[in-house]
């Protein structure tokens, strides 16, 4: 032990043996790391409130919202990050490594709350966590922790694409309300600048990983040979069958409290009554996606995307009658609350895991240290 802390001290040392200009460094990215994912929030959350009056806004989640409902949300959105923790239990212990079933889920719970604060930070805090506890190499459980969650990236795709050959009635109806955005996007998929400047960056992400020699693109390429020594764990491993009923376990449950959300607003209740699962599963898919946007718990991206999404079936909704009588005003701010009230509540529940998961820690800590001396 004694020798790995010289080794990480002298780590963090330049080659003269001040450290000082590796320890700015460390520092400004560390700042940028904090500063960046607050400053989406806040932005995205200025541009949403922008054209919305707050004050209708709190007036329609005070009378218009069965919290009922948001509770029933709240109780079962612990029930995916318990699954998560079994699958990456599964990928773990093909790696070697048997952590209990206890310190799994509260290296997920953890993550999630560290997230709050710091994105990104709580899957490193996982790991951490996880090789500590465990006494396993920190490398090794990182890949499995990559692997985890490009298996989410994955899975987000697949549902992206199903989505959207699904939802294409809805999405064809909001393309005829607003054909200026439309032919917008279309000139620009089809620019030969656009597919010129796409083939150019992918050429020069290739060149820099194969020739650079610099430290961030080392960094890169062990993140590219730990991310398949996770996937290659994942071939090989007992309980593959096991680990693909977990992942549809996480995400059916992600979108079931999605559902359940739904019939909290009046207005959110009669777009599911007109369009059943497909709007549900539209929001789903756009605020999945919003999670990989660096922000403090997806505040900002939640909402924006959420917003948009349920704008997409609007045309739809109103010539068939279900949002008849409703503005375009009212549909934008009753909208807003719908996204504000779930991403709230699910801070909150992810503040509640947090406390208990840290609390927890310690006493063990305080435990183990109390029997080491006895």
């Amino acid at each position: 032990m004694r020798k790995q802390q010289i080794e990480s001290s002298e780590a963090g040392k330049d080659p003269v043996g001040n450290g000082t200009p590796q320890r700015k460094e460390g520092k400004v990215a560390k700042a940028v790391k904090f500063i960046i994912p607050v400053v989406v929030s806040v932005g995205l959350c200025v541009v949403m409130f922008r054209d919305i009056d707050f004050g209708d806004m709190m007036r329609v989640i005070r009378h218009d919202c069965d919290f009922r409902w948001i509770g029933l949300m709240m109780v079962m959105s612990v029930m995916p990050m318990v699954f998560r923790a079994l699958r990456w239990g599964i990928q773990l212990r093909a790696l070697g490594i048997d952590a209990p079933v206890h310190v799994l889920v509260c290296s997920i719970f953890g993550t999630y709350a560290v997230n709050l604060v710091f994105p990104r930070l709580g899957e490193v805090w996982r790991t951490g966590y996880v090789s500590v506890r465990e006494d396993a190499r920190f490398s090794t459980v990182f890949g499995s922790m990559i692997a985890d969650r490009f298996a989410d990236l994955v899975t987000v795709g697949l549902l992206t694409l199903a989505t959207f050959v699904m939802a294409r009635g809805p999405i064809v109806e909001f393309v005829r309300a607003y054909p200026d955005a439309y032919q917008k996007l279309l000139n620009m998929a089809t620019s030969p600048w656009t597919w010129g400047a796409l083939a150019v960056v992918v050429l020069a992400m290739w060149w820099v990983l194969s020739h650079s020699r610099s430290r961030l693109v080392a960094k890169s390429r062990d993140f590219l040979n730990g991310l398949w020594g996770g996937f290659a764990a994942i071939a090989r491993m007992r309980g593959k069958f096991q680990w693909l009923g977990l992942t549809v376990c996480i995400w059916g449950c992600y979108f079931l409290q999605l559902e359940v959300a739904f019939h909290a607003f009046p207005l959110t209740r009669a777009l599911f009554d007109s369009h059943g699962l497909l709007v549900v599963l539209v929001c789903f898919v756009l605020t999945s996606i919003s999670m990989g946007i660096p922000s403090n718990g997806g505040i900002g991206p939640y909402q924006t995307t959420m917003l948009f999404g349920l704008g997409l079936f609007m045309p739809a909704a109103t010539s068939s009658g279900a949002l008849a009588g409703v503005s375009h005003t009212e549909f934008v701010t009753v909208g807003a609350a719908f996204g504000n009230v779930l991403i709230a509540s699910q801070t909150l529940v992810m503040i509640a895991l947090g406390l208990v998961t840290f609390a927890m820690i310690a006493v063990e800590k305080h435990r183990l240290s109390r029997q080491s001396e006895s």
